[in-house]
């Protein structure tokens, strides 16, 4: 799939997420500070959007707003029940203040 630009990095505010589907992926950015990552946007317990959960800057994860599992940013690692398993994590790179992820 290859490189997708999928949004400027001034329109992802610090401390939240946001969704994209791409090539039939749906990704879930969240901008830690200036640090953007990307993850899988199915929470792995039930199939519900994680960009609608709440950032956890402190600790590098974002929880999933229906049941409240965590997940690590850097991995997909499912940090909290109920969620055990992780979600897939992607490679960001930030080019000329575009936010570029990286799709298998």
């Amino acid at each position: 799939m290859g490189e997708h630009t999928l949004c400027a990095l001034v329109d992802l505010a610090p401390g939240t997420a946001q969704r994209f589907d791409v090539g039939g992926h749906r990704i879930a950015l969240a901008r830690v500070n200036d640090t953007v990552y990307a993850i899988g946007d199915r929470c792995s317990h039930e199939d519900f959007s994680l960009s609608l959960g709440e950032v956890d800057v402190d600790n590098c994860e974002i929880e999933c707003a229906r049941h409240g599992a965590s997940f690590d940013l850097t991995t997909g690692a499912a940090m909290t029940f109920p969620a055990t398993e992780k979600v897939a994590s992607y490679p960001v790179v930030i080019v000329g203040g575009a936010v570029v992820v990286t799709l298998p």
